[in-house]
């Protein structure tokens, strides 16, 4: 029976799989295995015995496992009795040396990085949607709001590029965590890896690199939680890019805005009681949700402040966080890419809203051009301060307006006040930024 939205609801095949609990048993033995090995070669154990534990990992089963520990209470020594029957002889041999969280924290370690695979290879994805988007709307002007009040105008194109920009950015966060959070360790009881005698620290090599993933420098009975806790930081910094873009849709998808809108299906239903709705789901659960991922993080910060050389405090909780967490802000990536991609641009509505202020939103134009040719910029701003003022309580053109101020008409013409006013005229370098920017980004795409 489902509980969890994530079993039913929410989340894609493959993230799913990577923390299922057949996925977690798989990387438990995996870990066993690769310990064997490593005592092998090291000379700890008999060669032979470290084949037959290998050979064993098919035969292995989570079934037998659970049964296991329903009699004894105790989730990893169930894992080690079910791998050592299968095992026969060798069985003697598994978890040689080793406590509970060196194969647990190891197994945990495979599957972050099967994890941050499938996230990278998101982002990736969402980055060549915001890239591609902004390559072809780089001159669509539009109204820039700061406060929720129209400003001068800015571009599509830049503004898909910011997004873009901070995905790129976090493509590089997970590249430069990935060492630090990708990590096992074989340190023993308390950390001093007495049980392996003076061949612990080759032994805890030799095992990370049969697995493919990095070794702790130095750790008590668990791997320090500041590592994870990076790795919750780096969920909750994406899910709120995701949600920061969602909201920006959510808001110009308003009815008296009308700018974009979200893909609407054919048969698709927006409201049980008013037929007529289309509203921003994908952009509204991504909000939602990007609030579950972040309030992961301040457990996985407490998960760092165990007693002496640890606790159990940590353990329940991250059951919990990893799976969920990670679960949530893969499935927000593939739903905002898919918003993205059918994210659809009113380019009407745009232009629209871009005029919908006869030009006192272009007023910083005129107030520089006047300081350029030799006005006081403290007097300019307050000319034109007030004459568009004027032109919002009048709801009169501001060209017209400034046409009847001789301060400025001395300086500057009518034709150039209402060239001054045109939004295509001034969006600076915003065109040359968006190239920039894409420029920079492509090698994150590969």
């Amino acid at each position: 029976m489902a509980i969890h939205p994530i079993d039913y609801r929410y989340g894609t095949p493959e993230m799913r799989r990577i923390w299922s609990e057949e996925a977690r048993f798989n990387a438990i033995i995996r870990a066993e295995a690769a310990l064997a090995v490593a005592e092998a070669e090291i000379g700890l154990i008999p060669a032979d015995a470290a084949e037959a534990i290998q050979a064993a990992i098919p035969k292995a089963s989570l079934r037998r496992a659970n049964e296991i520990e329903a009699e004894i209470n105790h989730d990893m020594m169930a894992v080690v009795k079910a791998l050592a029957e299968v095992a026969g002889p060798a069985g003697r041999w598994v978890h040689y040396g080793a406590t509970s969280n060196d194969i647990l924290d190891t197994a945990t370690a495979l599957q972050l990085k099967d994890a941050l695979d499938c996230i990278e290879e998101k982002l990736q994805r969402l980055l060549l949607v915001l890239m591609e988007r902004s390559a072809k709307t780089k001159e669509l002007v539009c109204a820039a709001r700061t406060h929720g009040q129209i400003g001068v105008p800015t571009t599509w194109g830049l503004r898909f590029a910011i997004w873009a920009s901070e995905v790129g950015r976090h493509i590089i966060r997970l590249r430069e965590i990935r060492p630090r959070v990708v990590v096992g360790q074989m340190t023993g009881a308390v950390g001093t890896q007495a049980a392996l005698g003076e061949d612990g620290i080759e032994v805890q090599a030799a095992m990370m690199r049969h697995l493919g993933i990095g070794s702790v420098d130095v750790s008590n009975q668990v791997i320090a939680r500041d590592r994870y806790a990076e790795y919750f930081f780096l969920l909750a910094n994406i899910a709120t890019t995701l949600d920061k873009i969602g909201i920006e849709i959510r808001s110009l998808q308003r009815t008296e805005i009308a700018e974009v809108e979200e893909a609407f299906a054919k048969k698709q239903v927006g409201s049980s009681t008013m037929p007529h709705k289309r509203n921003p789901i994908k952009s509204e659960q991504v909000g939602g949700l990007a609030r579950v991922i972040r309030s992961a993080v301040e457990p996985a910060l407490q998960n760092n402040t165990l007693w002496d050389e640890r606790d159990l405090t940590n353990s329940s909780c991250e059951r919990v966080i990893f799976p969920e967490a990670t679960i949530l802000c893969d499935h927000c990536l593939k739903v905002m890419t898919d918003a993205l991609i059918g994210l659809i641009i009113r380019e009407e509505n745009v232009r629209k809203n871009l005029d919908i202020l006869h030009g006192v939103n272009l007023a910083e134009s005129v107030m520089i051009e006047l300081t350029r040719r030799g006005m006081d910029r403290q007097e300019a701003h307050e000319v034109i301060r007030t004459t568009s003022m004027q032109a919002l309580e009048e709801k009169r053109p501001l060209a017209g307006i400034l046409s009847a101020v001789p301060e400025v008409t001395n300086l500057i013409s009518k034709a150039e006040i209402e060239d001054a006013l045109l939004p295509d005229r001034y969006i600076g370098t915003a065109v040359r930024q968006v190239e920039l920017v894409l420029q920079k980004l492509a090698p994150l795409t590969s």
